[in-house]
């Protein structure tokens, strides 16, 4: 195949760019549904305000989307008697309702507006940003025109997404997989600025850190007292859950690095980032420059947007978010 000089620099200059990126824009909706940005705003300003939990849940929700088998959407279809979807895998069993209600809105109201034209892959990746911005975070483009994939499976999100309990080796690695650097890891850890944990998520931690240690000594020891009195009934109430960053929950920040070598890290993994000499450096830089973390943040965000995306005949614009448009194993 051949192509034309500027592709060809475009490829020279991103070696990661792939046709599928080319076919996107940013004014992608700019005809077929000039509406787009507004319904979009509207839509995640009066969630956000009713729920302020929302633009961590749907950060969240959008990373798991990309890093399982690309930014398609899949993470929203619901499982049937032919199939156990991806949002139904052990690992996404938390995954935040708010976060699927807000994509649901803004589609249904896309849809009265500019009927099966806007799928829901670009539904997600705009209110992500939208609520992003809503917080105090930094802008990014987001480049339009991904198609809903054709495959959900649990199977492939216990495969593809980091755990609580992964050494750093684990995660590198895992994000390596994916493209991206140890600093664009370390970038995109901190959106752990905002949001929460479940509290069996870090409870090891508290209470059986070793045979001779049951807290893990990392901790900040008023923290983890703190931690094991609020959590002390996490067995009986798996809802219970503590924020990422103590101090500064509900904006985004640079806090979270801040709190990094003060021991108020919630995860084993946000506490191995400050450990770790591969990571440490940039958890250094972003804790002490919130400037360059929201640079590399943006950069490191919109290189996700672009994970395995679908577009042409790859997918779909799905009628509805949670399903197929024909039933598919």
């Amino acid at each position: 195949m051949a192509f034309p000089f500027p592709f060809l620099l475009l490829l020279l200059l991103f070696p990661s760019f792939t046709l599928s990126e080319s076919e996107l824009s940013v004014d992608y909706y700019k005809t077929s549904c000039p509406n787009f940005q507004n319904i979009i705003r509207d839509t995640v300003t009066n969630k956000q305000i009713s729920s302020p939990t929302t633009a961590a849940a749907t950060l969240r929700l959008f990373f798991h989307d990309c890093m399982v088998d690309g930014c398609d959407a899949s993470v929203l279809i619901s499982s049937n008697a032919f199939n156990k979807a991806e949002r139904d895998g052990d690992i996404n069993h938390a995954l935040p309702g708010d976060a699927f209600d807000v994509v649901v809105r803004a589609k249904t109201a896309l849809e009265l507006s500019c009927p099966k034209i806007v799928s829901c892959a670009d539904i997600l990746a705009q209110v992500t940003r939208d609520l992003v911005i809503m917080v105090g975070g930094p802008f990014y483009t987001v480049h339009l025109g991904r198609k809903d994939g054709l495959i959900s499976k649990a199977s492939h999100a216990e495969e593809s997404l980091p755990r609580t309990n992964m050494t750093m080796d684990q995660m590198l690695d895992l994000f390596k997989l994916r493209g991206f650097t140890a600093r664009e890891f370390v970038a995109l850890m901190g959106g752990h600025t905002i949001g929460f944990s479940h509290c069996k998520e870090f409870a090891d931690r508290l209470y059986h850190f070793s045979k001779t240690t049951p807290t893990d000594p990392d901790f900040n020891p008023k923290y983890a007292a703190a931690l094991k009195t609020f959590c002390a009934n996490y067995t009986k109430d798996s809802t219970m859950s503590a924020f990422n960053d103590v101090l500064t929950p509900g904006k985004f920040d640079n806090m979270y690095y801040q709190n990094l070598p003060r021991g108020l890290g919630l995860l084993i993994t946000d506490s191995l980032l400050f450990k770790d000499p591969r990571t440490k450096p940039f958890v250094e830089i972003y804790a002490q420059d919130q400037s360059a973390f929201f640079s590399d943040f943006s950069h490191a965000m919109e290189k996700l947007s672009l994970l395995d995306i679908k577009t042409g005949s790859q997918g779909e614009v799905r009628n509805r978010c949670d399903q197929f448009n024909s039933i598919k194993a």
